[in-house]
């Protein structure tokens, strides 16, 4: 019963035999390696975009973080959700990447953007001249931080505001293979198809072991990126052992089979937590993570059974509130028991 969070499952063989394979004889190193000549060919097929420049990054804050880098100044706004990863847990990378950047935040139900908060955010930013940051990109996370996901739709408005004031736009994709099972679009469609010019590609919350590609659907800041990844610090010499794990998460469509599972308990667990008496779920659970709460006396009976996961800040009438995340090897079985463990 351990719905901590994804990143905390192993990875699937097909990961670890693509890592042994990589580890026989030698290669060129810092990317210029043939498993990740293959790689860049495959994500061109999967976005249907044979233009885009695909880079590896070992974590999913650099991936953000120089990403956001590379669109904005130093004078620069970054346009995010108020509960959005890049504002609440990391530590400020992005600002510090980006050499001063400011994280402008925008409201939302349910950790998702709403049209008119960026719309009312962009006209009070830069107003001033000289004398505040200027408007410089917006970053949208899918799936957010509150469990909910964007529809390609409700993406495509949100980078039409920004586009109508010439930001360039970024997504946070580190459950992107979550999302995109939970709304059936295709990956071009949640991407440049919506008008994102940027995506943090996520592998590691899905089953790997620890590789995020970045991927430039406009390819004129990839080369900047090349300069600030290895400036920063996060460009791997023996860069194989990333291109390997990133080759065998997309082969066969394992990414989406590994999403497909996480998001398959994210529901049973979301559908058994609402049934239990006394229990509800704090936001619409519509992919692998499940934010609940309950009356007092659950934290107790659930450690007691020996289950790990977040438990959140109480609600103001007492009420225990939690976290819950599925993750690609959760089983039915660590549904159930977690579920009836909170019944008691």
């Amino acid at each position: 019963m351990f719905f901590a969070s994804d990143n905390t499952s192993g990875a699937p063989a097909e990961v670890m035999a693509a890592l042994a394979r990589a580890n026989e004889g030698f290669a060129r190193s810092y990317g210029a390696d043939e498993i990740m000549a293959r790689v860049t060919a495959r994500l061109r097929e999967v976005f249907e975009a044979p233009e885009a420049v695909v880079h590896l990054v070992a974590t999913g804050t650099a991936a953000n973080a120089l990403a956001l880098a590379s669109l904005v100044p130093p004078w620069g706004a970054v346009f995010c959700h108020r509960h959005a990863h890049v504002a609440e847990d990391e530590c400020g990378a992005p600002e510090f990447f980006a050499g001063g950047a400011k994280l402008v935040l925008v409201d939302g139900a349910h950790g998702r953007m709403e049209p008119a908060a960026l719309t009312e955010a962009l006209a009070v930013t830069g107003a001033s001249g000289v004398h505040g940051v200027q408007r410089g990109a917006l970053t949208l996370t899918n799936v957010t931080e509150a469990g909910t996901v964007y529809t390609a739709a409700e993406i495509a408005a949100l980078v039409a505001v920004a586009k109508g004031h010439g930001l360039p736009c970024h997504l946070d994709g580190a459950r992107f293979a979550n999302a995109l099972v939970a709304t059936g679009a295709s990956p071009a469609e949640m991407t440049w198809k919506a008008g994102v010019d940027v995506l943090s590609f996520g592998g590691t919350k899905n089953g790997l072991l620890g590789v995020e590609a970045v991927v430039f659907f406009d390819p004129a800041k990839a080369w900047e990126f090349e300069l600030r990844r290895k400036r920063g610090g996060h460009l791997f010499s023996k860069h194989r052992f990333l291109s390997a794990q990133m080759e065998a998460y997309l082969e066969e469509g394992l990414w989406l089979r590994l999403a497909g599972q996480a998001n398959a308990m994210g529901q049973r667990l979301a559908q058994g937590v609402a049934g239990v008496a006394g229990a509800a779920l704090t936001h619409p659970a519509q992919a692998n993570m499940v934010f609940a709460n309950w009356a007092p006396g659950g934290h107790a009976r659930l450690r007691a059974a020996g289950a790990v996961y977040y438990d959140l800040r109480p609600m103001p009438d007492g009420r225990e509130t939690a976290r819950m995340v599925a993750s690609w090897n959760t089983t039915e079985e660590h549904v159930d028991r977690f579920v009836a463990a909170l019944r008691g």
